[in-house]
């Protein structure tokens, strides 16, 4: 009896302190790199906010697109997003291992997602928690 009373609280502890699969594999975040294609002085805003000037790296939530834009003096404003796609890979494995709670943790965090890699070849996959976005801005001739 008390063997199988162990049992069930370390199965217990396991479920609640391991999460899931895409928080331990990746995480509610990422590391992004906004690069300015040769416009070092173009400054780059996401989602309205002035990150910096050329290039810019800062973390950016999972399950949200990525608005940017590029502003230089001189020159029309660049927009582009970058949507999200869904981590089908890390869906199967938090469906197997930690069952509807890990896929519930998966989701309410946003570890499910991931930027659209596949589809966009503007977004270079680094490693499941680093991506690299060029913003080709040669439309300013400046």
């Amino acid at each position: 009896m008390k063997k199988r009373i162990s049992v069930v609280v370390v199965s217990l502890s396991m479920l609640v302190l391991l999460n899931s699969c895409g928080v331990m594999f990746g995480g509610s975040r990422y590391e992004g790199t906004i690069v300015a294609k040769d416009r070092p002085n173009a400054a780059i805003y996401v989602d309205g906010q002035k990150m910096g000037d050329g290039q810019v790296t800062a973390l950016f939530p999972r399950n949200k697109a990525l608005n940017v834009e590029l502003k230089e003096e001189g020159c029309d404003t660049k927009k582009q997003t970058f949507n999200t796609a869904f981590r089908t890979g890390n869906f199967i494995l938090s469906v197997v291992s930690f069952g509807l709670l890990g896929l519930g943790v998966d989701l309410g965090t946003g570890a499910a997602y991931k930027p659209d890699h596949i589809n966009n070849p503007a977004v270079k996959k680094v490693s499941d928690k680093k991506y690299t976005f060029n913003v080709d801005y040669s439309e300013c001739k400046k």
